[in-house]
């Protein structure tokens, strides 16, 4: 596993799954249609409501912007989903669809790991 990028968790569960980059609306009812069961997303912005479709049945979220008091840190802490806020990676891009792990560290501090 290879660590791309840490922030802020929301909870300190570990949370594995397949990546998803998430941009549009219409990515988010892909996934709905898809099913979005156990996959982690990634988002640039903290958007509790674009993801509303999908919150409750995702493994992880990552979001490149926001903080443990967004709002999306709070309702993923209710839905017992990790999120780590604030992550700067260069190129989510080449994330999509790789295996992702969220692990908690020391403090309110967390990492995203993919498989190699």
């Amino acid at each position: 596993m290879k660590r791309v990028g840490s922030g802020l968790i929301s909870l300190k569960l570990i949370a594995e799954g397949e990546l998803r980059y998430i941009t549009s609306v219409q990515e988010v009812v892909n996934l709905l249609k898809e099913g979005p069961d156990g996959k982690i997303v990634l988002v640039d912005d903290a958007g509790t409501t674009f993801l509303a479709p999908v919150l409750s049945k995702l493994a992880g979220v990552v979001c490149r912007s926001g903080a443990l008091g967004s709002h999306l840190a709070i309702v993923t802490r209710e839905f017992e989903i990790p999120a780590l806020m604030g992550v700067k990676i260069e190129d989510p891009k080449t994330l999509h669809g790789k295996y992702a792990t969220i692990t908690p560290e020391e403090g309110a501090s967390g990492a995203l790991y993919i498989g190699e």
